[in-house]
């Protein structure tokens, strides 16, 4: 018989899905043009507001706003004894550490 090539398994695929799937399709479709509406309004809300932002007169050559960027960006501090990710270990232990 051989091996089965990529257009046979996308027929056998599709013939699954419209055999015990076919009630489905047209609540997922709606479903995934509302998310792309939804996204295609964001991105024109999100460009609207940059091109409103108004610039402060003392900060003609933009510093001021590059800083406020970089304040913006910065990562909070860690706690020095904060262990993020290391769910169920005892404060001082390091995993794999022989005794």
């Amino acid at each position: 018989m051989g091996r089965f090539g990529v257009w046979e398994i996308l027929t056998i695929v599709l013939l699954v899905v419209i055999l015990f799937a076919h009630n489905k399709i047209p609540g997922m479709m709606k479903n995934l043009a509302d998310g792309l509406n939804t996204f295609k309004k964001e991105l024109k809300d999100k460009s609207n507001k940059i091109e409103k932002k108004p610039v402060n007169a003392g900060d003609a050559d933009g510093a001021g706003v590059a800083e406020k960027q970089v304040q913006k960006t910065a990562k909070k501090p860690v706690k020095a004894g904060s262990r993020s990710g290391k769910v169920g270990q005892k404060k001082g232990t390091v995993r794999g550490a022989k005794k």
